[in-house]
């Protein structure tokens, strides 16, 4: 604010004439820290003559909204209306879902819960990935429906766990948790790791925490490559006289002594990119180095034998059709999460790479294509797919681009996503809760932890590792050494005092440092009840993925 607010020609003509300006440390007054230390960093409060506050507002604060609250003050030095009328703000301009197909969505997603055995869906039970993100979403924000439906569809899915082997079954059929179809294919594998490592950071529910070690200990012994890559899946059946029902009854020496259901074994860049997502996570509520070092590998691996030049990625050795946005939007999304993991910046410049290749994949008309193969074999024009869970996927990765290196090209890139799922899902019937998902992480702010300190000491590494393991499903974390320069997006600038500490900021406001867990779990649980949740509350955000100013 000094560089920006207080520089301000016409905040400064304000404050000569009718304000003494007053800065105050907060370390070195715990008095005035501890009455004003819940509206966050920096604090910004106005008294009268008589010493009664007139104001108190959190966070940063624009030139612009400084200038009309001194004209509003001066024009009425009492608290009241004349003081919140200036600092009204108006609704985000990121909301790319109308207020109309914002509530019919939400009614799909609410509706298609199935109350009585949980999940999404009736017929076929499993997680659908998309509504059990907006269901934790909902729960980390206090959500007391949207916490019974996480967590009956999570206890419920369990018995989608195969007990001797580990590793999920891909469904299960004709309403029920207990008849399941029993391919076990990677793309479950990695969601289920992944969000029963989330739902364990929320609720240290240690049955959350066994069924991600058990589908982690099934990816180890079954679908890891001798080269470290993992493969696609599984089979249902040992043969045509020996189906699943019958064979995956059996115990492990049973099951061997008749063979083992075929497993694919080809090496695809997007598969292995969902195992290492969900491998970070369940290293983040673990904090087992060997995790870390089986995702490391399978990245290395898929960077080594998959990688074309620009960026992207192949499907397989050859690819018929490809490159495919799949592959790329994987391999990026893994790289974002390994960064989160490690503190370590290639991992995030290997993600910015992987959002300039996804970017070559869009199409002016609207959206992103699944493929950038312009003619089939016959040579006609191949009409270019457009999914929309593709769509989703771009948006709130490209958007994750953009919170970490502030740079508004991605943000249009995860914009012009949204724009046609905005446009594409009008009138649909079925839930969308991936579409929520992608307009949301737009208006608002993630919650923004970051460590400051050395990556050698091993206070700093415990921070990281306490903020990893922190809940937050919509988070950015980051490591900054100050020995490796500014953070690639350095919107906020952190003191050096001279000890590892971390920091909790969103929507314009930061914490107090936190030196050990118990402060950092505080501040974090802090930002995000100050995080606006649209689909709960009609307040807007405080700021928005256009305008939000620069905090300092």
């Amino acid at each position: 604010m000094e560089k920006t607010t207080y520089a301000d020609p016409k905040v400064r003509e304000l404050l000569a004439e009718k304000y003494i300006p007053v800065r105050v440390d907060q370390d070195a007054n715990p008095d005035l820290s501890s009455r004003y230390g819940d509206w966050g960093w920096p604090a910004t409060i106005v008294f009268g003559p008589d010493g009664s506050e007139i104001a108190k507002i959190r966070g940063y604060i624009e030139p612009e909204r400084m200038q009309a609250l001194l004209k509003a003050i001066i024009e009425d030095p009492t608290p009241g209306p004349s003081v919140a009328e200036p600092f009204e703000v108006k609704p985000s301009t990121s909301a790319f879902l109308g207020k109309e197909q914002r509530a019919a969505l939400i009614k799909n997603f609410d509706e298609s819960y199935e109350e009585k055995l949980g999940g999404w869906g009736e017929n076929q039970k499993y997680i659908d990935a998309d509504s059990m993100d907006l269901a934790i979403s909902r729960a980390e924000a206090g959500d007391a429906n949207a916490i019974k439906r996480a967590r009956q569809t999570l206890d419920a899915a369990i018995a989608l766990i195969d007990p001797v082997w580990g590793g999920v079954y891909q469904y299960s059929e004709a309403g029920s948790w207990t008849r399941a179809h029993f391919e076990k294919i990677m793309s479950f594998e990695a969601q289920y790791l992944r969000q029963y490592s989330q739902a364990y950071a929320l609720w240290k529910d240690p049955k959350h925490l066994a069924a991600a070690r058990s589908i982690e200990r099934y990816l180890a012994n079954f679908l890891t490559s001798p080269e470290g890559a993992f493969y696609v899946s599984q089979d249902a059946d040992l043969d045509h006289d020996t189906d699943g029902h019958k064979y995956y009854a059996l115990s492990d020496g049973e099951r061997r002594k008749l063979a083992m259901p075929r497993i694919d074994k080809n090496l695809y860049a997007r598969e292995n990119g969902w195992a290492i997502s969900g491998l970070t996570a369940y290293y983040n509520v673990t904090n087992d180095p060997r995790i870390l070092g089986v995702a490391e590998r399978a990245a290395k691996w898929v960077i080594d034998n998959r990688a074309l030049p620009d960026g992207g990625f192949r499907h397989g050795e050859k690819d018929r059709g490809g490159p495919f946005l799949g592959d790329t939007l994987a391999m990026g999304q893994a790289f974002i999460d390994l960064y989160v993991a490690t503190g370590n910046r290639d991992w995030l410049t290997r993600a910015a790479k992987a959002g300039d290749f996804v970017a070559t994949f869009r199409d002016e008309a609207g959206g992103f294509v699944t493929s950038k193969t312009a003619e089939a074999k016959t040579g006609v024009l191949a009409k270019p797919a457009k999914l929309i869970d593709d769509q989703v996927q771009v948006s709130r990765f490209m958007n994750l681009l953009n919170r970490y290196f502030g740079n508004e090209t991605y943000r249009e890139q995860a914009a012009h996503a949204m724009r046609y799922l905005a446009s594409a899902s009008i009138g649909m019937m079925r839930p969308l809760p991936g579409v929520l998902l992608a307009d949301e992480e737009l208006a608002v702010e993630p919650t923004h932890i970051t460590v400051v300190g050395p990556k050698d000491d091993a206070r700093a590494k415990n921070l990281h590792a306490i903020g990893r393991a922190l809940p937050a499903r919509y988070k950015r974390l980051e490591w900054l050494d100050l020995r490796e320069g500014k953070l690639p997006n350095p919107d906020v600038e952190y003191p050096d005092l001279g000890e590892p500490a971390a920091f909790a900021c969103s929507n314009r406001i930061c914490s107090f440092p936190s030196f050990n867990a118990e402060e950092l779990r505080a501040t974090v649980a802090q930002m995000a009840k100050l995080r606006p949740v649209r689909w709960m509350s009609k307040a807007p955000p405080l700021c928005n993925a256009i305008d939000c100013s620069k905090r300092s």
